[in-house]
């Protein structure tokens, strides 16, 4: 499951989306996370649902393919989910059986924060599928460029930032080929009580660490042979460009969060 997790991942294409600016892509989701919380009723998530499909589609990444990357993910939301229908109790009793009642209110909770997370989740990722490394890291340095006045490493920052969002894929696929080898060998971590499956898990660690760090070693190495020193003086190859469709992208999220507005109740 691991190796088909698709956050962080970038998948080249020539979609709507895929040429939009970084920055436009960045405030978008930003801004899209707090629009978000102004959905309260059906209506208003059945609108949240149908704007991330169209989304999706300007993206021209396959639905199955997202749903089916996000299965980690999805763990999480039936988890929230089940929170709130067991612990919310208001509303009427639509189901009862010896100590599990379901109310009304739990349940609409449920699926609320249900899709709040399936739509923050999956915007999220085509941020990250639909936009290259170097793109997020110029994207992030500019947006973050007026606190320099302030001393702040605003280039590491980024880099530092861009460089961890990329290797998110890159350890999950690690971790599971170190998963297979160790279950190769006879080790066994989907059985037993909690502590003696927190023991299984440290052999995977270990490896898993020292992957990481020589892996940061020899990234480190090829950037100092390049004679890379950092934000100072340093000039780009492609340069980010805001353009007409970038404006009517984020025209487009002001007239979702009007329509939010005049339907929320």
């Amino acid at each position: 499951m691991l190796e088909k997790m698709i956050f962080g991942r970038y998948i080249p294409g020539d979609s709507f989306i895929h040429r939009l600016d970084a920055r436009a892509k960045m405030i978008f989701v930003f801004l899209f996370i707090a629009i978000v919380f102004i959905a309260n009723n059906w209506i208003t998530y059945g609108i949240l649902l149908v704007f991330t499909f169209l989304i999706i589609r300007m993206s021209k990444i396959r639905l199955y393919f997202l749903i089916n990357g996000l299965k980690p993910v999805v763990i999480l939301i039936i988890f929230t989910f089940l929170l709130h229908l067991i612990f919310t109790r208001e509303g009427d009793i639509i189901f009862h059986w010896k100590f599990i009642t379901i109310y009304q209110e739990g349940l609409r909770q449920g699926i609320f924060i249900a899709i709040r997370f399936f739509v923050l989740v999956i915007l999220t990722s085509i941020l990250t599928l639909t936009t290259t490394p170097i793109s997020i890291t110029d994207a992030l340095e500019t947006l973050l460029g007026p606190l320099k006045k302030w001393k702040l490493p605003v280039h590491e920052l980024a880099l530092m930032m861009s460089i961890s969002l990329r290797f998110i894929p890159t350890l999950m696929d690690e971790t599971d080929k170190i998963m297979k080898a160790q279950m190769a060998r006879g080790s066994d971590m989907t059985t037993g009580n909690m502590k003696e499956r927190m023991r299984a898990i440290v052999p995977l660690l270990i490896p898993l660490f020292v992957s990481a760090f020589k892996r940061a070693e020899d990234l480190a190495t090829a950037m100092e042979v390049r004679g890379y020193k950092g934000g100072e003086g340093r000039t780009r190859y492609r340069k980010l460009e805001w353009a007409t469709r970038d404006t009517i992208i984020m025209f487009s999220l002001v007239v979702f969060a009007g329509i939010l507005v005049y339907f929320r109740q």
